[in-house]
């Protein structure tokens, strides 16, 4: 397998005026030229703000932007024709495109039901703090707009094991529904994490489940798309995924790739999820994720030689996607957690050079963002480049690591064009290393000016700015570098 990167196209703020579509579809050449293999692109169905909606408030997973709900035709990103436009000039590019699957929570709801709940308590959600008591909640879908077009099913309170508002009291409180347990086979956080917001699915209704497979299954067949982002696993019944994988990969005839966003920075919670899903996707690397954001806020305090330890990357790279960020860590989202930019050009080193399998580029650190006046990340377009287009396939046989320092690191790709990359979060440091075949060879630093000759026993010593990522290639590659991009 050729270097897969991923590119997450799309960040919070992007703009709701319809044009996100044909984005996609005038940028995919482009991208599929640069380097990334994978795009995955926001939730496409009809959400509950309409125009607004990121995609994250599910109101009508069969309305992909088609139907007169929520105050609009489109969504967000544009119609269902512009959608199946870009799915379809995207693979006719070469980028396999990743669909964003939001099944846990649903929320506009189009009429109430009065039935018997009780209050929960937020921290403890197995805890009652109330008896059964009669709750107006908003639990009924009918969506009158599709008038049962793709699918006549009905959405009722039987379908959900609770919510977060009473509207007969006028209050926001977790409430859960008589007779109903939440979802067993789920993150432990506030003793079960199955509720997010929202309508919350019963992932042991068969119905519910049931309906789940009717839609994956039209789904693809509508799309014909290439895998899926699995938003927020951690909250969604562990024996719900391997089955409905099996169909979508099944229907497709293919090893269709999955990712799971399970939103914990502890390896055994991760690995654990793995082993009760056999396996059957890989899930987003938390750990390497909070390794960077702690590196980039403590400057000099944190040791470098020290960042992969305890990652989804080192302990299980094929399961394993890493990131640096995404539209939930950037500034004002609900998982904040941003790594800051000095850091930012050593963590895609990180990512994108060296032998993490299924790297992913965020939209705000490639093209910016406006909202909150970011730059793109330095040379990250070069880092792309690089990996699709000089590093091997089989990264690991070729990896020299220099992770001998708490301040500065580095490693080295020995092959017919090596690439070596020197960082450090202090003081200006450099590392040495014999590059084999390499004598007399020129290196150039893509982020400067400097240039490092091997001697004829083929040693050089390449040396790293105090607090930058200094990514060091030989002269032929760095002509085809600036040519290409």
């Amino acid at each position: 397998m050729k270097n897969q990167t991923m590119i997450q196209y799309f960040e919070w703020y992007y703009p709701d005026d319809g044009t996100y579509y044909d984005d996609v579809c005038e940028h995919a050449a482009f991208l599929k030229h640069l380097g990334f293999s994978m795009i995955w692109m926001p939730p496409a169905y009809k959400g509950s703000a309409g125009i607004h909606d990121v995609g994250y408030g599910v109101y009508d997973m069969y309305d992909l932007g088609e139907f007169d709900q929520k105050g609009t035709i489109r969504t967000k990103y544009g119609t269902k024709e512009q959608y199946l436009e870009a799915i379809r000039l995207c693979r006719k590019n070469g980028l396999a495109v990743l669909a964003d699957i939001v099944f846990n929570h649903r929320m506009g709801a189009d009429a109430k039901e009065r039935i018997k709940g009780k209050q929960m308590n937020w921290n403890n959600r197995e805890q009652a703090i109330s008896d059964e008591e009669d709750v107006e909640v908003w639990t009924k879908y009918t969506f009158p707009g599709r008038a049962g077009k793709y699918s006549d099913f009905v959405w009722d309170w039987t379908c959900f094991d609770g919510t977060d508002y009473d509207d007969l009291m006028k209050r926001n409180e977790l409430i859960q529904f008589s007779g109903k347990t939440w979802d067993p086979n789920v993150s432990s956080e506030q003793g079960n994490f199955d509720f997010i917001m929202g309508d919350d699915l019963d992932f042991s209704e068969p119905k519910v489940v049931q309906e789940l497979y009717n839609w994956g299954r039209w789904y693809y067949e509508t799309t014909h798309v290439d895998g899926y982002r699995l938003d927020a696993v951690k909250s969604i019944d562990a024996n719900f995924f391997p089955g409905w994988l099996k169909q979508q990969r099944t229907i497709s005839d293919e090893d269709d790739f999955a990712v799971g966003e399970y939103w914990s920075g502890n390896l055994d919670e991760l690995l654990g999820y793995l082993n009760k899903t056999s396996y059957t996707m890989t899930l987003f690397d938390v750990p390497l994720h909070f390794h960077f954001f702690d590196a980039s806020h403590d400057y000099d305090r944190y040791d470098m030689s020290k960042i992969l330890d305890g990652t989804l990357t080192q302990a299980a790279p094929q399961s394993a996607v890493a990131f640096v960020d995404n539209h939930d860590t950037q500034p004002g989202q609900a998982l904040e957690s941003w790594v800051e930019s000095w850091f930012k050009p050593h963590a895609y080193a990180i990512l994108l050079l060296r032998n993490c399998l299924f790297p992913c580029v965020f939209y705000g650190d490639i093209y910016g963002i406006e909202h909150d006046a970011i730059e793109p990340v330095p040379h990250i377009r070069e880092m792309v480049w690089l990996r699709r287009y000089v590093m091997p396939d089989e990264i690991d046989l070729y990896l020299e690591d220099r992770f001998d320092d708490p301040h500065c690191i580095g490693w080295a790709v020995c092959q017919a064009h090596p690439v070596v990359v020197v960082m450090t979060n202090g003081v200006a440091s450099s590392k040495e290393f014999d590059l084999k075949n390499a004598a007399g060879k020129e290196f150039y630093d893509i982020t400067s000016s400097k240039i490092v000759h091997l001697d004829e026993n083929m040693h050089g010593v390449f040396p790293c700015d105090a607090g930058s990522c200094n990514i060091y290639v030989d002269k032929e590659t760095i002509y085809r570098l600036w040519k290409e991009v």
